[in-house]
């Protein structure tokens, strides 16, 4: 029995190739912090899972929960990056396109009219001249052909280039997405330090004319026991200026107001009166200075969305690495044409015209001035680059929360503090009341007592949008879902878990040029 031997050469080549391709260099390694993540935070006082869905509706205010819904259907900002994730899935589309074959129809209409004595005209003269005697050769040749056929192109990806340009692409697109779910949390959080700002303010502007109607009362007042002599001219001066220097405050705060508004609308989407339809003058949202549960220093890898993005293009990173290494092996490719040809429109529909050319080609780079070995240093650079910023973005989300934490903490001491100086002061203009309907005590003290009570007010109201605020920090350190995905971001992924998850193809071996 004859057995048929494959070719030396060939041989060599399909053991080398198949040695290639099994060898993979070794992943670069992830940066230092996130291997070292400490087990807990400091001065977080509530274990368990951290809840971030809609954590806002604590706040107990309608009002609020009406605002976000209308910015999160609205906002431009949002709309623009969704617009971003829809380009990077289009990227990571175009990126995969290049792992299957590219077949395209073709139809070809060729019509050539030669003079015979130029050309291939005179050369067949000179040759069939004296064999054909008697024939008469035309003045001109006119050729006509009709061709209808199908072209492709494929490169067998036996190094993993265009697979592991794929991979980036994809490690971009998701990237991508979590870079537009920090960019809602960053709107998100703008509307609620907004929300609170205007009703710290519109709360402010409401104390600052209760003070100044008291202070325009204490100041008559002032000036009868005055002219009376029951007082000096130092305290009718103290009134005046505490006066003064309230109704001077009162523009700036109408001024602040204004603004905090007008960017509210912004955030809404629209115009002033888009935001005075949904918005109350009244508003009294109710800041808690319970404890957030924060779960463990891990969970941000994957809860923060910004960490979450460095960390996705970090693994595009690696995988560039293993597409520019494999430019440095051969390459091989097919293309070819399969159709049917004729000389006149009728004989396209005649299968028996059918024609084919194909063609394998087999190419490996030799001199390149260096740009491959180049392109690979580039390629490490750019993950070098991602690794510092996935671990400095790692570094600062830990401490962020730590941060945010001991701001919550210290801000509801705060928020308690004042509490209780209220009650004092509220117990103080009772007092003066009760003795001044007694007779026992004066109106003066009375209306000192109201004005120390609406000094209090004011200063409460600001610790509450504090207390506020410093919750909203702990929940943004923390990242999370804090809505459902919105319908644009809710369609299959364009990368396969097996390939966005796998190691990078890096082969190893060939030269470097």
């Amino acid at each position: 029995m004859n057995v048929q031997q494959t070719p030396a050469p060939l041989a060599a080549l399909s053991s080398l190739l198949l040695l290639a391709a099994c060898s993979l260099a070794p992943a670069p390694s992830v940066p230092e912090p996130v291997a070292e993540l400490p087990d807990s935070f400091e001065g977080g006082e509530e274990s368990g899972a951290y809840e971030a869905r809609e954590w806002w509706t604590t706040f107990q205010d309608p009002a609020l929960n009406t605002v976000i819904d209308s910015v999160l259907a609205a906002n431009f900002d949002l709309a623009e990056a969704v617009a971003r994730v829809q380009q990077a899935r289009a990227q990571a589309g175009i990126a995969r396109a290049s792992l299957l074959p590219a077949i395209q129809a073709s139809a070809n209409v060729s019509d050539t009219d030669n003079p015979s004595n130029a050309g291939f005209g005179q050369q067949f003269r000179e040759i069939a001249g004296d064999r054909l005697p008697g024939f008469e050769f035309p003045e001109r040749l006119g050729i006509e052909t009709w061709s209808l056929g199908v072209d492709f192109a494929y490169e067998l990806d036996f190094w993993g280039r265009a697979r592991n340009d794929s991979r980036a692409a994809g490690q971009e697109y998701l990237a991508s997405e979590s870079d537009y779910h920090a960019a809602r949390i960053g709107v998100l959080s703008e509307t609620i330090t907004t929300y609170f700002e205007i009703a710290d303010l519109r709360r402010r502007e409401a104390l600052a004319r209760e003070t100044i109607d008291v202070l325009l009362e204490r100041e008559q007042l002032a000036e009868t026991r005055y002219d009376r002599g029951l007082v000096t001219s130092f305290e009718l001066y103290q009134v005046r200026q505490e006066l003064r220097n309230t109704q001077a405050a009162l523009p700036q705060l109408e001024s602040q107001l204004v603004n905090a508004e007008g960017r509210l609308a912004v955030l809404v989407g629209g115009f002033r009166e888009k935001l005075d339809a949904i918005l109350p003058d009244s508003l009294a949202p109710l800041p808690s200075s319970d404890p957030v549960s924060a779960g463990v220093p891990a969970d941000l890898l994957v809860q923060r969305p910004d960490v979450r993005s460095a960390g996705l293009r970090l693994e595009a990173a690696r995988f560039t690495i293993g597409a520019r290494r494999a430019e440095m092996l051969p390459s091989l490719s097919f293309s070819g044409t399969i159709g049917v040809q004729s000389a006149d429109a009728d004989g396209l529909f005649n299968v028996d015209q059918w024609f084919r050319n194909l063609l394998g080609n087999l190419t490996a780079p030799i001199f390149r001035g260096g740009r491959i070995r180049n392109n690979i240093a580039v390629a490490h650079a750019r993950f070098g680059q991602a690794a510092a910023a996935y671990g400095r973005t790692v570094v600062t989300a830990v401490h962020e929360v730590e941060a945010a934490l001991a701001a919550l903490g210290n801000e509801g001491r705060r928020h308690e503090f004042l509490e209780s100086q209220r009650e004092e002061a509220l117990a103080s203009v009772e007092l003066q009341s009760r003795r001044y309907a007694a007779g026992v005590g004066g109106y003066v003290d009375y209306l000192d007592a109201v004005r120390a009570l609406l000094n209090v007010e004011s200063t409460l109201a600001g610790a509450r949008r504090d207390l506020a605020l410093a919750r909203l920090a702990v929940h943004r350190s923390l990242g999370g879902d804090w809505t459902v995905p919105p319908e644009e971001l809710e369609g299959a992924r364009m990368v396969p878990a097996a390939e966005s998850e796998g190691q990078a193809d890096t082969p190893t071996g060939g030269t470097d040029r």
